[in-house]
């Protein structure tokens, strides 16, 4: 069996056209991903206010079939739900935390309250950078 290659070469026009449409793909594809709502970037600032400890909420576990409450936790409070738990961290003063689990089941359930309204620009973005995890701790000694 004899297999001959020949070298192809692709003119100048279905270069620029392919080179055309990578670039009209991309520019469509980079225009949309940018795209969302104030809605959308409100919420995302509120979570991470939230999740900074500047945002006071009510957290209410009850339980589903008794209609009755188990627990509830108020103040600047952050949460993590873990599937089959919640952990509550609420900030009681300058570094002083308080951490709470409960587990959750099929009648035990919560909502998450939020007490006071907070202003976030739906046109600013935050990033928070915490010194500590990005400095090392570094003992200074002096002669």
């Amino acid at each position: 069996m004899n297999i001959k290659f020949t070298k192809f070469k692709p003119s100048l026009k279905a270069v620029l056209m392919v080179v055309g449409a990578v670039f009209v793909v991309l520019t469509i594809l980079v225009s949309t991903s940018g795209c969302s709502s104030d809605a959308d970037m409100v919420s995302q600032n509120l979570s991470k206010e939230a999740e900074d400890f500047k945002v006071e909420r009510r957290v209410v576990f009850f339980n589903g079939i008794t209609d009755t409450y188990l627990l509830s936790i108020e103040g600047r409070c952050s949460i993590e739900d873990d599937g089959g738990q919640l952990e509550v961290t609420c900030k009681l003063g300058e570094d002083q935390y308080k951490k709470h689990f409960l587990g959750l089941s099929d009648n035990v359930s919560y909502f998450v309250e939020q007490l006071e309204s907070n202003k976030v620009d739906p046109y600013h973005y935050k990033v928070f950078f915490r010194p500590e995890s990005i400095i090392p701790d570094v003992d200074v000694k002096t002669s």
